[in-house]
């Protein structure tokens, strides 16, 4: 796992959300506990050398980002640096996809696995995502189950929270109208 240098908890349209950034990257962040005690406590679980402290100014900027994400604003975040020296190869493919999905828009485990050139790999898509150490900047919400089923997500709140990220981006499976209308 890479060394966090810091880490911050704040405040987003859906909860309390958590950042930990190293000396070239971010780390790892974390989605909503069920409060802000949660995420905290979850923030000192992965990084337990890290000290919560106000974030650097180019992690500010991430956090507003975030927040701004979460609120329906849509941004990529493509170019947000991500450390994923300890990520598996694959992992690491699955995030560079899911990573791309625009704002508001789907893909389908298989999908993803397609793009991979694994069409096979929908199962290991689902494993990958659901150890995804940087939710919501590669958005694991924006992946669904086969046939417009949602799938599961480990955050929170479960596909309860998934679904409301997919409300707040009026979310589109394909080219039909929002997931919503």
């Amino acid at each position: 796992m890479p060394v966090a240098a810091g880490f911050c908890v704040f405040d987003t349209a859906i909860g309390a959300c958590g950042l930990a950034w190293g000396e070239r990257a971010i780390v790892g962040a974390q989605l909503p506990g069920v409060d802000t005690a949660a995420t905290r406590a979850r923030m000192r679980q992965r990084f337990p050398g890290a000290a919560e402290t106000h974030p650097p100014a180019v992690m500010q900027a991430v956090v507003m980002r975030i927040r701004a994400a979460l609120g329906g604003y849509a941004d990529p975040m493509l170019d947000v640096p991500l450390d994923m020296d300890d990520v598996p190869a694959f992992q690491q493919r699955v995030y560079q996809v899911t990573r791309a999905i625009p704002f508001g828009r789907t893909l389908t485990y298989g999908e993803v696995a397609a793009q991979l050139g694994e069409p096979g790999a929908a199962r290991a898509v689902g494993q990958a995502l659901g150890h995804n150490p940087f939710a919501p900047i590669v958005p694991c919400h924006r992946v669904l189950a086969a046939r417009t089923g949602a799938g599961g997500f480990s955050a929170e709140g479960g596909v309860a929270t998934k679904l409301r990220m997919l409300q707040i981006e009026n979310a589109q499976l394909g080219p039909e109208p929002g997931l919503f209308d």
